[in-house]
C-alpha cells in the first residue's frame, strides 16, 4: 500500500502562484510514476502533470508553460508549482502514484482562483 498526502492548496487571486506538495509513504519501492490530476465541479477528473522515475514529464496543454512538476531526490515527495493561475484552474487537485498494476490516490487539496 502507498499513502499519499497532499498539501498546499488554498484561495488565490488570478495571476498568483501556489505550490502543491504530495508526500508518499508506505510501500514506495516500485513506484514508477507520480502525477497530479484535478477535478472541477461537474467535470471529469483530468491529468495535469506526470513525472516518471526517469524524470520524464508530461503536461496537459492547458497548463504548459505555467505549471512545473518536480520531485525531491528521495523521490518520495512530488511538487506542482503553479504560476499565473486563472479561474479555470479552480479544482480539487489529487496526487497519484502508479506502482506495478495499482494506482493510488491522495485525498485531494482544493485550489480556488478568484478575485
Amino acid at each position: 500500500q502507498v499513502q499519499l498526502v497532499e498539501s498546499g492548496g488554498g484561495l488565490v487571486q488570478p495571476g498568483e502562484s501556489l505550490r502543491l506538495s504530495c508526500a508518499a509513504s508506505g510501500s514506495i519501492a516500485g513506484i514508477a510514476a507520480m502525477g497530479w490530476y484535478r477535478q472541477a465541479p461537474g467535470k471529469q477528473r483530468e491529468m495535469v502533470a506526470t513525472i516518471t522515475n526517469s524524470d520524464s514529464t508530461n503536461y496537459a496543454d492547458s497548463v504548459k508553460g505555467r505549471f512545473t512538476i518536480s520531485r525531491d531526490n528521495a523521490k518520495i515527495t512530488v511538487y506542482l508549482q503553479m504560476n499565473n493561475l486563472n479561474p479555470e484552474d479552480t479544482a480539487a487537485y489529487y496526487c497519484s502514484a502508479a506502482r506495478f498494476s495499482d494506482v493510488y490516490w491522495g485525498q485531494g487539496t482544493q485550489v480556488t482562483v478568484s478575485s
